[in-house]
């Protein structure tokens, strides 16, 4: 995984392709395993008859047609912010063209958090369901194999999770020619039954798909929640756009993924019109007996490299929440020297391999985790379609009418899909909606729980231009050295420098405020990072600058301070940090519960001098009770 804000510069557009072939298209790669199968084979099966093949066949068409290649390709894609892409991204975007104190806003930013929120949710079933639908090919092979199904796609997963920590530099190199080949092999195998069987082109009409629909309206919506397995991965596209850029994603769709992706769906129809007995797993009975044991290592391969798709994206989506204040600051480890991108998240990365295991267990299918499957995406293309309606008319000045006329034939097709995948809520669509609130939960107590505290912190503190001027009338006895107080109230005096204060009775000689502000923009330029001023009295302010996709680094601020001179001599500089306990009371601000929550996610977060890289022989803790 190349990313471009690395030092190196682009790389070629023909080699960027290919990784974007590797990571980028891994989801909706793995489609072909069960999308056809689920279709006539799931809980709300189509009947079995060659129009409705021919009919689904052609949705299935234009839905990667309209939902992927005009949507997400054409229209979605342009909305970069600043070259990144992504729901949290693209509410920051949105967020940026209203007010701070605009209620359309605030409900703007709920929407692009809980589409964040679900795709934890989808970040869980993927990597289950790809894997699942993978090895269900050993059944085909021989039914004998069957008890082993599970057992394998277990190890083949802990094996998945349990190298992350490693890094994925060693091994994402074959990502782009595994994924190629697996394309390749999709077209090949389509190809060879649409020869036998041309008719089945036809269906590339969209009057097969209009037929199908005006026939029986009311299959063809059932049939819209296996359907969509057809499109899952669309996200990756938009959320992978600053590894890659725009152009080597749009050129790897149009002229490679989809393509192949139209051959295989295509060549599972004709086989299945010339034998409908091999609709029980259409994708494998298009290989022949000898190909079926290489074909399901390869199916493996692609399912494995989707998955680690996922889990890389949820990964910097945490990232990104920790940055915007959605999620307490955990342990993120860089995997790799040369690319920035690289990152691992302990704490995400056992949560989702529990989840995932369980799901493995619970639904032992692909075809009864499908179920499950389709809530989480069509939710996300859902609150795409509202958020771009905004970017249109906020930040790109385009008319209402126009925005709408694009916006709302979108929405419908989505607000179609989710209707049609809620019928699924029984059958497994609750595990996505579950995980989804959870977390939405999660995030916005704590984003609500950390503007509480700040405004208690504000409340109980003493302006910084009045303790300043004390300080100047009646100065107390002052120690050679630097201190750094790292606050996120700048105009405020810190609990410990109040603390240091009163039980030292002394001040260092230089007094150093610095504040970490994370801005909506993925990345800020070096020329912005810092900013300085001089308080008076030796105090001196300090406001270092990050984008929610870069990781915060004292040291790093400090030495760029030198080069603009004010310099630092780390053996003469202490780091003063506050340790807030949290204490919940009656007080308005939130109810009880969450103040518990709150409390209990502050405890587990990972320490402001461990986060931002103080160096831990430089810092003093000093504790102090704050009642929410």
């Amino acid at each position: 995984m190349t990313d471009p804000h690395a030092p190196g510069g682009r790389q070629p557009m023909g080699a960027l392709m290919l990784g974007a072939i590797g990571v980028v298209f891994g989801d909706i790669g793995t489609s072909p395993l069960y999308t056809m199968r689920e279709v006539f084979g799931g809980p709300h099966r189509l009947e079995f008859t060659p129009g409705n093949v021919y009919g689904l066949l052609s949705v299935v068409f234009w839905a990667l047609v309209v939902v992927v290649t005009l949507k997400y390709v054409v229209l979605i894609m342009r909305a970069d912010n600043r070259g990144e892409g992504g729901i949290l991204a693209l509410t920051a975007l949105v967020s940026s063209g209203f007010a701070r104190d605009d209620r359309t806003r605030w409900w703007l930013v709920g929407f692009g958090i809980f589409g964040a929120a679900m795709f934890f949710g989808d970040a869980m079933i993927t990597p289950a369901v790809s894997v699942l639908g993978a090895i269900e090919g050993l059944e085909i092979m021989t039914p004998a194999l069957k008890p082993y199904i599970v057992p394998v796609a277990l190890v083949i997963l802990v094996g998945l999770f349990a190298i992350q920590k490693r890094g994925t530099g060693s091994v994402g190199v074959l990502f782009g020619p595994v994924c190629t080949i697996w394309f390749l092999v999709l077209a090949i195998l389509g190809a060879i039954q649409i020869a036998a069987h041309p008719k089945v082109l036809e269906a590339l009409s969209p009057v097969w798909a209009y037929e199908f629909a005006w026939r029986n309206p009311l299959a063809a919506f059932l049939s819209l929640g296996a359907v969509v397995l057809a499109v899952t991965g669309t996200e990756a596209l938009y959320a992978d756009m600053g590894h890659f850029g725009a152009a080597p994603i749009r050129r790897a769709w149009l002229f490679f993924v989809m393509p192949a992706l139209v051959l295989n769906y295509f060549g599972q129809g004709a086989l299945v019109l010339a034998d409908p007995t091999a609709i029980r797993n259409p994708f494998y009975l298009l290989a022949p007996a000898w190909a079926l044991l290489p074909l399901v290592i390869l199916a493996a391969a692609a399912a494995v490299i989707a998955s680690q798709a996922v889990i890389s994206g949820a990964f910097s989506l945490a990232r990104a929440a920790v940055q915007m204040g959605y999620v307490p600051r955990l342990a993120i480890r860089h995997t790799s020297e040369k690319t920035m991108g690289q990152i691992y998240v302990p704490f995400i990365n056992w949560t989702l391999l529990a989840a995932v295991m369980l799901l493995v267990v619970g639904f032992r299918s692909s075809s009864n985790l499908a179920g499950a499957y389709g809530i989480a995406v069509t939710l996300a293309m859902l609150i795409d379609s509202v958020l771009i309606y905004f970017v249109m008319r906020r930040l790109w000045g385009w008319p209402a009418w126009l925005a709408l006329a694009i916006t709302v034939p979108l929405a419908a097709i989505d607000a179609t899909f989710l209707l049609s995948n809620a019928l699924k809520i029984p059958e497994g669509g609750w595990f996505p909606l579950l995980i989804g609130a959870a977390v939405f939960t999660l995030l916005t107590t704590w984003k609500r729980g950390r503007k509480v505290l700040m405004d208690r912190l504000a409340d109980d503190a003493l302006p910084l231009d009045l303790f300043i001027q004390s300080i100047e009338v009646a100065p107390p006895h002052r120690v050679e050295g630097t201190a750094v107080f790292l606050t996120s109230t700048p105009d405020r005096v810190p609990h410990a420098l109040l603390h240091n204060l009163k039980h030292n009775k002394v001040l260092h000689q230089r007094v150093v405020f610095l504040t970490i502000v994370t801005r909506e923009i993925p990345y800020v330029p070096p020329e912005e990072r810092l900013e300085t001023k001089s308080l008076g009295c030796d105090f001196h302010r300090l406001v270092a600058y990050y984008g929610f996709k870069e990781e915060p680094d004292v040291p790093e601020v400090l030495e760029q301070s030198g080069r603009q001179g004010f310099g630092f001599e780390m053996m003469e500089t202490s780091f003063f940090v506050s340790r807030e306990t949290l204490v919940s009371t009656a007080r308005p601000g939130m109810a009880r519960w969450r103040e518990r929550l709150f409390s209990s996610m502050s405890k587990n977060a990972v320490k402001a001098s461990d986060f931002f890289h103080v160096p831990t022989n430089r810092v003093v803790e000093l504790g102090t009770q704050i009642e929410i």
